[in-house]
């Protein structure tokens, strides 16, 4: 209450997305979902089976694996329930597949074959097209230790990246090994056999440098890799204290890429030295290159590139990374290239959390909303899509029953259609509206043509280009406008569909 007496209205809430979030309309909505088709039909292809997990884990189960995080619950959005337990979205759709092959260990085929689409939640700091809720799209195979297993996520990525409309020739797989890369820092000294848990804190370091190469360049690394490094800002990143000679080895391993893969091979077999992890994964990135060619994908779109690493502490094996070549413009106008979309690779300990036993795991994930943004540059989202629905229009309001039984008999014939059902009385009302919706066809039908048994087709696409300047002769081959009889509606509105 004020001085007075008189109560205060309250507040209105602001009518805003929250910080770090955004809304998903109708068209890229529709989109999304024709791509996650086309992807989802590929891993079925392949014998994987779809899996849905709740959006909420609890925080003993999702872990510590949210990247470039170290202490427990940062990153992610937590709270505790009634019963003391601390209980969090989800931040990616690894950590529940974890959970539920531990739980369901004894009803699930092994090895078990799953693919999952849905939202992931991180509690991060927002920026230019980074938000706090995405979406993504995995394929894991549990259960199987063969490197034919990573051999098959990676093919199935490169049908994936195509099935959604990235042309053969706009990406690139690249493919490195774990493995090679412990054996390289055994060679470089942070990395004791013997002793795993030392050096730990060095290797994350090292991890997250060589992650961030494309960005910092090989300078920046180098800094990373020695005592640290001051951006622009002034901010100082610690590195990981390595020797001039022990960085000098972790930057030959990242130049170690050859003018094909049996040069870069053999430069990683040098570089690991006696380091039998490191042959060893040498060994596999081999198979892996000789088993994507036996299915006809070649160098062209899947290569090794000693520079892949991926962030995430968790990876055991091999790794991989989609990256689109072609060039986008920034919000400045500048070109540049578009980037990775997907990456993944092996994870053989995840599940040992939860069961104490070390469980082969390898898995692919696809960043949606970035392939949809790539797709949406090379305008190719909505390829093939019908656009917004047909609109029947109401000329008299105590006909409706014939409008809707219209709607109806169109919708029988799987044509999207609709009866407007806002105020009749501005017939422009009812066109804006069906123009807004983007309907390619609006349907009229007064009492005089009610009478006469007809129907007026309005193809609200061919007036537009009309409107635009279409030539004579395209107006008078194809009117926009023409009556139909009653009876022939279905027909005439599909043939006015597929005339464009």
């Amino acid at each position: 209450m004020d001085g007075e007496g008189k109560v205060k209205a309250a507040r209105r809430p602001r009518a805003e997305t929250p910080r770090g979030f955004r809304d998903y309309f109708g068209a890229e909505v529709s989109e999304r979902s024709a791509m996650l088709d086309a992807i989802a039909a590929v891993y079925h292809a392949h014998g994987f089976d779809p899996l849905e997990t709740s959006a909420v884990e609890t925080v003993e189960a999702l872990g510590k694996f949210l990247p470039d995080v170290d202490r427990p619950n940062a990153g992610v959005f937590a709270w505790q329930d009634e019963g003391g337990d601390w209980l969090a979205l989800r931040y990616d759709l690894t950590a529940p597949l974890a959970r539920v092959v531990a739980q369901f260990r004894a009803d699930l085929p092994q090895p078990y074959r799953r693919y999952a689409m849905g939202p992931v939640w991180r509690n991060e700091k927002p920026g230019p097209g980074r938000f706090r809720q995405f979406w993504q799209c995995d394929a894991d195979t549990v259960g199987a230790a063969s490197v034919a297993a990573d051999a098959e996520i990676v093919a199935m990525l490169a049908e994936a990246l195509e099935a959604a409309g990235i042309a053969r020739g706009d990406y690139r797989l690249r493919i490195n090994n774990r493995k090679v890369l412990n054996g390289v820092m055994e060679a470089a000294g942070v990395l004791d056999p013997a002793d795993p848990a030392r050096f730990a804190a060095e290797r994350g370091v090292v991890l997250r440098a060589i992650d961030k190469l494309d960005r910092l360049g090989e300078e920046g690394v180098r800094a990373l890799l020695g005592a640290g490094r001051r951006d622009e800002s002034g901010d100082f990143t610690p590195g990981a204290g390595l020797s001039g000679d022990q960085a000098a080895i972790v930057m030959g391993f990242l130049a170690a890429k050859g003018s094909d893969g049996a040069v870069t091979l053999a430069r990683l077999a040098g570089l690991v030295g006696s380091s039998s992890t490191g042959a060893e994964g040498v060994a596999e990135l081999a198979e892996i290159a000789a088993l994507l060619g036996a299915r006809g994908i070649g160098e062209d779109r899947a290569e090794i590139d000693p520079s892949v690493v991926r962030g995430l502490g968790y990876y055991t094996g091999p790794v991989c990374e989609a990256e689109l070549t072609f060039e986008v413009l920034d919000e400045k106008g500048r070109p540049r290239q578009f980037g990775s979309v997907a990456g993944g690779g092996r994870y053989d300990d995840l599940v040992r959390r939860f069961t104490g036993q070390s469980v082969p795991a390898t898995g692919v994930s696809i960043g949606v909303d970035r392939l949809y943004a790539a797709l949406a540059a090379k305008g190719r989202a909505g390829q093939g899509r019908a656009g917004g629905p047909v609109v029947v229009t109401v000329m008299d309001r105590d006909r409706m029953a014939d409008y809707f039984a219209m709607a109806a008999e169109l919708r029988a014939a799987g044509i999207r259609a609709e009866v407007y059902l806002g105020n009749p009385r501005n017939f422009g009302n009812q066109l804006r509206y069906a123009d807004r919706r983007a309907a390619p066809v609006a349907v009229i039908q007064g009492s005089d043509e009610a009478a006469r048994g007809v129907v007026t087709l309005k193809d609200l696409v061919l007036g537009a280009r009309i409107a635009e300047g279409a030539s004579l002769e395209e107006w008078k081959a194809r009117p926009a406008q023409q009556e139909v009889g009653r009876a022939g509606l279905v027909a005439a509105v599909r043939a006015m569909l597929s005339g464009r």
